[in-house]
């Protein structure tokens, strides 16, 4: 049987500096080779091939969460951008849509493990509302369903934070097939023709770099998260 060549993809480019690229993130794309995907290709690589030139990955997002990524132009500067990450100079801003209705602010702090038999460690992420709303599909014993629209902070970096957080407070994402609602999830799929996980890291904002003043990038909101929230306004994209 003749094999089959994999299409090449290319990348949303968001900004470039001396020391990295960011790209806007596809849904479903792995951020770096995995054992369990060794033959697919990655942003990585797409990025790498686009370019002409080998990039280091700095941090990574899981493969179904879209948005800004960052990858370094040499192994030096990935060394000295994943301090900046580590000593939490870097902000990172989420967008996501949970089951349910949140009115205020507020900060959850709940230990995560990393791995099943690992110790729990310390985990903080801050989330603000952004828009409600509720829809005329029952789902479950109600009549209808309800949404927020969050915009993240965290705090720490930990494993699937975002997911396990929302879930912990009982307002799980949609579309997350680990920790979320399958029913919400089925009815998003099945009503509303959305197959993702809706959540979306639409802005990084770094230090001064090298003579560059502090910046933030920002990636533009996609089509799923608009056509349900018409009325968010998200930053404008920043070019550096």
């Amino acid at each position: 049987m003749p094999q089959i060549k994999q299409l090449q993809r290319t990348v949303e480019i968001l900004a470039e500096h001396e020391l990295f690229i960011a790209i806007n993130k596809p849904c479903g794309l792995l951020t770096v080779p995995s054992a369990l995907a060794p033959d697919k290709q990655t942003c990585m690589s797409a990025l790498r091939d686009q370019v002409g030139a080998r990039v280091y990955p700095v941090h990574r997002l899981d493969r179904a969460t879209s948005g800004v990524l960052l990858f370094a132009r040499t192994s030096e500067s990935a060394r000295m951008i994943a301090e900046i990450f580590a000593d939490r100079s870097v902000s990172k801003t989420y967008i996501a849509v949970v089951r349910g209705h949140l009115l205020e602010p507020g900060t959850i702090d709940h230990p995560i493990a990393e791995t099943k038999h690992a110790r729990p460690t310390e985990a903080i992420t801050q989330f603000t509302p952004l828009s409600q709303i509720e829809l005329p599909i029952p789902v479950g014993r109600y009549a209808t369903a309800r949404y927020t629209l969050l915009s993240l902070t965290p705090l720490t970096g930990r494993n699937h934070q975002l997911r396990r957080h929302l879930a912990h407070l009982r307002h799980p994402i949609i579309g997350d097939t680990i920790y979320g609602d399958g029913r919400h999830t089925a009815m998003f799929r099945q009503q509303l023709g959305i197959h993702r996980l809706m959540l979306h890291a639409s802005a990084i904002s770094l230090p001064a770099l090298n003579a560059a003043p502090p910046a933030t990038i920002t990636a533009p909101t996609p089509e799923e998260f608009t056509r349900l929230f018409p009325d968010y306004s998200a930053p404008a994209p920043q070019r550096w």
